[in-house]
């Protein structure tokens, strides 16, 4: 498996977590129980930083190769 097909794998888990955030985001609008709308907000709280490390590694092993890519510190040795 290469690195680009990695990605595209990070890219269709992110599609993924977005479409469950924004499910999410719905039942909470529409949420009359405030134990349910802390567990639907608690639960956005998860999956938003999964969310945000599934775009940076997509992104990360998509150009990990391309020499001026510039790659975070936190994915560096």
């Amino acid at each position: 498996m290469t690195l680009k097909e990695i990605s595209r794998g990070y890219r269709a888990a992110a599609q993924l977590i977005r479409q469950r955030l924004c499910q999410l985001r719905r039942e909470l609008r529409m949420a009359d129980d405030p134990e349910q709308a802390w567990q639907l907000r608690r639960r956005i709280a998860e999956l938003t930083p999964v969310l945000t490390q599934m775009n940076e590694l997509a992104e990360l092993t998509e150009h990990y190769y391309d020499r001026e890519f510039y790659r975070d510190k936190k994915y560096t040795f």
